[in-house]
């Protein structure tokens, strides 16, 4: 049998009796120690046993620590001396009994057995759970810090239509969905609908950045990965027409896409015309020229950069792309690398998919480029054996292209689409940008995994979308 000493006073203390005997049904025997009778709850329990004195007063409180053995103690107090003066009475006493103390002071305590419940955080969050759009805080289970969330999947949420195993989850998990009055314990093909709640639990630092994610609205590319689109310039590496040309698709992509700046990083600057006309586009608001005099390392450069400009989107061409791949797939952000006809000429999005759990991950990032270039999708499911995965990874694509309004074409076939691509050239080709691309030599010609054989394309524009495995 359990023996909890609750120190009470207040209109609060009162409640939380009443509640205690509302509640609960264990074998568990309440010690109320207060001060004014008006304290005590209406109903008698036969599970409180009451002390009327001042628990300030160390000689009466210690008698009753002394004689009976408790589990736990409880501060409700409404004055915060009588709380602390209280608190080191049962210290002197009960070095290690565990304490919860009700606090609405911003006490702080360097005693691992001491648990402050902050009111006034609780209340904030029982507040907030009235205004709309917010995410609910479970408020009398777990720790009461947000690693136990409720929240609605709206309309235009990069998670609508997509697979639960498709949903990364790390430090936190989808717990439940409640859809339509009815529990749903969610398994790895259960697909999340518009105006789904959904109960998540993990860290609450993460569980906030999930929130944010699942509300984020297509068009906001190059979100989340940064706010800026970055170009690298070598002076020396290219010729004039180069580098004209990629400032050209730039500025393109800038005007298209919702990013705030374009930033231009010149490294060994050549006077001379061409270096005349770059600093001219600092007369743009949204573009900003960095000469590097210095020739500093590379690497160095575009960390720092990124880091200070706040880069979402790296834009470049293939033979900076080639010789700059490890590094590029080490920043981790998107590389839009140009081809060889202009930007304007492109009408949609091809997508090669042999992989479909990552095809999925992406696909609110595909649509919301295509969006926002204003281009069709091109599907190529290329797999043999059409297997389940096939069909899960079209319907998860059909289901977005109805919602978004946004034009999918989805071809299956079980013969190689990279002949049939070699002779077109008005699209933009996604891939994810995961470690296999790092290797390629003459056995990728062979290999099935059609992203391997991107370099075949290499004459045509790519955008290389990072992955997390």
């Amino acid at each position: 049998m359990k023996r909890v000493l609750i120190i009470a006073d207040g209109t609060i203390a009162k409640t939380f009796l009443e509640r205690i005997s509302d509640l609960d049904a264990s074998d568990t025997i309440y010690h109320i120690v207060y001060y004014k009778s008006s304290t005590l709850p209406e109903k008698k329990s036969n599970k409180f046993i009451y002390y009327s004195f001042d628990p300030t007063s160390f000689i009466k409180l210690s008698m009753l620590l002394e004689d009976i053995e408790f589990y736990q103690a409880m501060l409700v107090l409404g004055n915060k001396i009588d709380l602390l003066s209280t608190y080191d009475n049962i210290r002197q006493v009960s070095p290690i009994l565990s304490i919860f103390v009700f606090d609405k002071w911003g006490i702080s305590f360097e005693d691992k057995n001491t648990t402050v419940i902050d009111v006034n955080e609780r209340y904030a969050n029982i507040l907030s759970n009235y205004l709309p759009d917010i995410p609910l805080f479970a408020q009398n289970i777990g720790l009461g810090l947000g690693e136990i969330m409720e929240f609605k999947i709206p309309f235009g949420s990069a998670y609508v239509y997509r697979h639960i195993g498709n949903v990364e989850q790390k430090r936190w998990r989808i717990a439940a969905i409640f859809r339509e009055q009815k529990v749903i314990l969610p398994q790895p093909k259960t697909m999340l609908l518009p105006n789904d709640n959904i109960l998540a639990v993990g860290n609450p630092n993460v569980l906030k950045g999930v929130y944010k994610s699942i509300n984020r609205q297509f068009g906001q590319f190059p979100l989340p990965y940064g706010e800026n689109i970055y170009v690298v310039l070598d002076m020396v590496e290219m010729n004039a027409t180069q580098i004209e040309k990629l400032c050209n698709d730039a500025m393109l992509l800038h005007a298209n896409l919702n990013s705030k700046k374009l930033i231009f990083r010149i490294l060994n600057p050549t006077y001379g015309k061409t270096l005349d006309k770059l600093k001219s586009y600092q007369q743009s608001t949204s573009m900003e020229i960095v000469l590097d005099f210095l020739s500093q390392d590379l690497e160095v450069i575009m960390l720092q950069d990124i880091s200070q400009y706040y880069v979402g989107l790296i834009v470049t061409n293939r033979n900076f792309f080639k010789e700059h791949i490890k590094l590029l797939y080490k920043i981790h952000l998107p590389v839009f690398k140009i081809g060889d006809e202009g930007l304007f000429q492109i009408k949609h999005t091809v997508v090669l998919n042999r992989n479909s759990e990552k095809v999925e991950q992406l696909s609110s990032m595909i649509f919301d480029i295509a969006s926002q270039l204003h281009l069709d999708i091109s599907l190529i499911e290329f797999e043999p054996d059409m297997d389940d995965e096939c069909v899960k990874i079209a319907e998860h694509f059909e289901n977005l292209s109805k919602l978004f309004e946004e034009k999918v074409r989805i071809i299956k076939t079980r013969k190689n689409p990279i002949r049939t691509l070699m002779h077109e050239d008005d699209y933009l080709q996604l891939i994810v940008f995961d470690k296999k691309l790092l290797h390629t030599g003459w056995l990728s010609f062979l290999s099935t995994n059609l992203e391997q054989q991107y370099f075949r394309f290499f004459d045509r524009h790519q955008l290389f979308l990072p992955y997390e495995s």
